[in-house]
């Protein structure tokens, strides 16, 4: 009986590396392509694109504001590449076919109303200029800024609570607007419950 050799490290090496070579291309970004390129095109809606389908970009961000440059009313809109070997039909049933390269819809993100009042200025002031009211004649209140210079920030008291409260964001610009922060820095995102938010029946064991 012939003795069989355990294979050579360099044939499994190789067997290894084709196993994960087709695994992320079957999971990327573009596998839908991959798969669609070994079984034909693929026709469907528009809207009905799924993850893996397409790539979009990153918005460009203004640097003074620090928000996508085409915010409007809360919401900006990046371009989105649906993945090659697509075609897309729209409402009008009119199909267009995809290369990769082509930009196949707008995706709207949400953004925040700016107006000039920067974080990092306002916790500076707060921390060191806090007990004459510079921080809250800053941010647009100039009746709590005048109380605070006269009492020297309540005593040291108002200060050390105004510094924790812009700080957290909790307190902002008295016009509603929010913070200039950097768009990939540290943001607070506050989340509320009212009557008409859906709660998800907790099961215990």
């Amino acid at each position: 009986m012939a003795a069989t050799w355990p294979a050579a490290p360099e044939a499994v090496a190789a067997q290894l590396l084709g196993v994960l070579w087709f695994v992320s291309v079957t999971t990327g970004p573009w596998g839908a392509a991959a798969i669609a390129a070994a079984g034909g095109e693929e026709t469907l809606k528009c809207e009905d694109l799924k993850l893996g389908q397409y790539i979009c970009k990153d918005p460009k961000i203004n640097d003074a504001t620090q928000e996508p440059v085409n915010c409007t009313n809360y919401t900006a809109h990046v371009p989105c590449f649906p993945a090659p070997n697509i075609t897309c039909k729209d409402f009008g049933g009119n199909e267009t076919h995809f290369t990769g390269n082509e930009v196949g819809f707008l995706k709207p993100i949400s953004c925040r109303n700016v107006n000039g009042y920067s974080y990092k200025v306002a916790v500076a002031l707060s921390l060191f200029l806090g007990w004459l009211g510079a921080d809250r004649f800053y941010l647009g209140y100039p009746a709590l800024g005048l109380l605070k210079f006269c009492t020297v920030g309540f005593c040291g008291i108002g200060s050390l609570i105004d510094f924790i409260l812009i700080s957290m964001q909790i307190v902002g610009p008295s016009d509603g607007s929010s913070y200039i922060i950097d768009y990939y820095g540290t943001r607070l995102t506050r989340l509320s419950i009212t009557n008409e938010t859906f709660r998800k029946t907790q099961l215990y064991p």
